[in-house]
């Protein structure tokens, strides 16, 4: 078996580079990254993790935040009076935030390319719901099977539905005319 290629090259030693410098570097990024906006402008970072999550509202463990209760783990629970004490919440706009973004609705972020769209429509278009003919059709330049055609226009019917009624409705005045 051949040796891989590169593995018996001597590698070369950089004397320019400061690796102190590097290690430094790395270690001064290791704080916590944040995603939500709101946390990160109400973060504090002379305060630990669990001091700022503390004063936001929101819990470090979800475990400790939301025991489950010994009834449902099947043990019996000999007292039920140890409840911590409520914490104080200095930043409570934080989960407000939080709360406001999550209940807005979500938008439809998918869509389909221009191109599929206008091969659906010329399909429809042209043979109706005959999926054997679109097959044979000369636009059909990828080669589908007609249920490949059927899969994509029922995509279509999915992601614009008006838009289809809209289009089948157009194409029915046309076929009257014709016959």
């Amino acid at each position: 078996m051949p040796k891989a290629k590169g593995k018996s090259r001597r590698h070369k030693y950089s004397y320019n580079l400061n690796r102190k410098r590097l290690y430094r570097s790395a270690r001064r990024r290791a704080a916590p990254r944040i995603a939500c906006s709101h946390i990160r402008h109400a973060w504090d970072p002379h305060k630990s993790v669990a001091q700022n999550l503390a004063e936001m509202g929101l819990a470090e463990d979800p475990n400790k935040a939301l025991p489950i209760p010994k009834k449902l783990l099947g043990l019996e629970a000999e007292s039920d009076a140890q409840q911590p004490g409520k914490k104080i919440v200095r930043k409570p706009y934080v989960v407000n935030e939080m709360e406001l973004e999550a209940s807005l609705p979500e938008k439809k972020s998918n869509t389909l390319s221009r191109d599929l769209i206008d091969y659906v429509r010329y399909m429809i278009q042209n043979h109706g719901e005959n999926y054997k003919e679109m097959a044979r059709d000369e636009k059909n330049y990828y080669q589908d099977t007609p249920k490949q055609i059927k899969r994509k226009i029922n995509v279509y019917k999915n992601f614009y539905p008006e838009e289809y009624k809209n289009f089948i409705a157009s194409l029915k005045p046309e076929k009257m005319e014709v016959q």
